[in-house]
């Protein structure tokens, strides 16, 4: 469940030359206080300001930030020498312990800030989106789809959630729904691996709904085994039917018969199936391997 977070006030604030000596030196030895100097004509200062915020709002008051424009307040950032902008630096009892240079990415900024505060620093929502992908790998479709759900309410537009209610939606077989909510999530926004998952999710079980009966289609690849089209149909269908190892050893078989056909097209359906799985399934893993033995032989 998501609880209610304390309200930590102050946690971000602007200063000064005049003020650092109160909102730095003297609050780092209550709290670590993070410095970050930047300036308004500064492109990297903007990238890296919402991260630093986000970051800072997340670690639910273990952290404070303070931002100081150095084209305003010029004298702290000449005595600690700073050479380009943006400058982070980290204080913690009154004295500064770290810092970086340039614009990083969110991942190194919590890195960072967790090792200033020695704690984790995920939000709640982090933590609960965290909390039912376990539940979601583990099978445990309602208790998953309820976190996901619960996370929606507080954040509408978390795209994370959203497909990890596609994923709960396309097991328990509710794939017009599904299609619905995938259908939500911007196109731009579906390049995370775990979303990318939620869509091929969805397209394989539209594109395995009406590929036909699963004896009608065994017995055309017995009939004829480098029948193609069929022993593809015979994947989807098995797929569809939840048989993934049956699905994977099918579309293996055209691989190793002709890996050229319909435009390398099982071996891209392979691809579609290891994004739906999720790059650590187990099955992913193997059927990764044994493709690329057959690609490489």
């Amino acid at each position: 469940m998501l609880e209610a977070q304390p309200i930590h006030t102050n946690l971000i604030k602007d200063s000064s030359d005049q003020q650092f000596m109160a909102d730095v030196i003297d609050a780092s030895k209550d709290v670590p206080v993070i410095v970050d100097f930047w300036a308004p004509w500064c492109g990297p200062c903007k990238q890296l300001g919402p991260i630093l915020e986000k970051v800072v709002k997340g670690a639910g008051g273990k952290v404070k930030l303070v931002k100081i424009d150095i084209d305003q307040s010029p004298q702290v950032a000449q005595q600690l020498r700073i050479q380009s902008i943006p400058a982070v630096y980290a204080f913690k009892g009154g004295r500064p312990v770290d810092g970086f240079m340039g614009a990083l990415p969110e991942s190194q900024v919590k890195s960072f800030v967790e090792k200033l505060v020695g704690d984790s620093v995920d939000s709640p929502i982090e933590q609960a989106i965290a909390q039912a992908k376990e539940l979601l790998e583990a099978g445990q479709l309602d208790d998953a789809g309820a976190i996901f759900s619960q996370v929606l309410q507080h954040e509408p537009e978390n795209v994370i959630a959203k497909a990890g209610l596609v994923l709960v939606l396309v097991q328990k077989d509710e794939i017009a729904t599904a299609r619905e909510l995938l259908d939500q999530i911007p196109v731009n926004e579906r390049r995370d691996q775990f979303v990318a998952g939620a869509v091929s999710a969805v397209e394989l079980a539209e594109q395995s709904s009406d590929v036909g009966d699963l004896s009608g289609l065994q017995a055309a690849v017995d009939a004829d085994p480098n029948n193609h089209q069929a022993r593809f149909d015979l994947a989807m269908a098995l797929f569809g039917a939840r048989q993934h190892q049956a699905a994977a050893d099918a579309l293996l078989e055209i691989v190793r018969r002709d890996r050229t056909w319909n435009d390398d097209g099982a071996r891209q359906q392979l691809v579609k199936f290891f994004e739906a799985w999720g790059p650590t399934d187990k099955l992913t893993v193997q059927t990764r391997r044994r493709l690329s033995s057959l690609m490489f032989s």
